[in-house]
C-alpha cells in the first residue's frame, strides 16, 4: 500500500499555524481586557474608601483642608473610572475582534480537515479498488490457467 499524501497539507499545516497565532492573540487580548477590569475594580474600592473616609471626616472634627482634599480625591478617581470604562470598552472591542478571527480560523482549518480526511477516505477507497482489481486479475489468471491445463490434459489424454 502506497503512502497517503495529502496535495494540500502545507495549506492545512498554514491554517493550523494561524489559528495557534490567533489563539495566542485572543489570550493575550483577553488577559489585557482581564487586567483593565482589575484596575477598575481597584478604582472602584478607592472610591470606595474614599467616600466612607469622607463620611468619617464630616462625622468627626471638620477639618476643611481633610474634606477638600477628599472631594477631590473622589473627584479624581471618579474621573479615572471613567477614563478605566473607555480602556474597557477598547479591550474588548480587541477581544471581540481576536474572537472573531480566532472563530474564522478554527472554520478554516476545520474545513481544511474535512477536505484531508474526504481525500484520505478516497485514497483508501482507491487503494481498496486497486487491491480488489489485483485479487480480481489473479483470481482470473488462476482460473485461466486451470482452464488450459484441463484443456492440455484433455488433449494429451485424447491423443493417446
Amino acid at each position: 500500500m502506497a503512502k497517503f499524501v495529502y496535495s494540500m497539507q502545507s495549506v492545512l499545516n498554514l491554517k493550523i499555524k494561524t489559528e495557534n497565532q490567533s489563539r495566542m492573540e485572543f489570550g493575550v487580548a483577553q488577559m489585557h481586557l482581564n487586567e483593565e477590569l482589575d484596575k477598575m475594580e481597584s478604582l472602584q474600592r478607592r472610591l470606595e474608601d474614599y467616600l466612607f473616609q469622607g463620611e468619617e471626616l464630616q462625622k468627626s472634627i471638620l477639618d476643611v483642608n481633610e474634606i477638600l482634599f477628599n472631594r477631590n480625591a473622589v473627584e479624581n478617581v471618579k474621573a479615572q473610572i471613567e477614563d478605566q470604562k473607555l480602556n474597557i470598552e477598547r479591550a474588548e472591542k480587541v477581544v471581540d475582534e481576536a474572537r472573531i478571527k480566532l472563530s474564522k480560523d478554527m472554520q478554516e482549518r476545520k474545513m481544511q480537515e474535512t477536505l484531508r480526511e474526504r481525500a484520505y477516505q478516497e485514497y483508501l477507497q482507491e487503494e481498496k479498488d486497486a487491491e480488489f482489481k489485483e485479487s480480481d486479475q489473479r483470481t482470473s489468471f488462476t482460473y485461466g490457467q486451470r482452464i488450459s491445463d484441463r484443456k492440455n490434459k484433455e488433449n494429451n489424454a485424447q491423443g493417446r
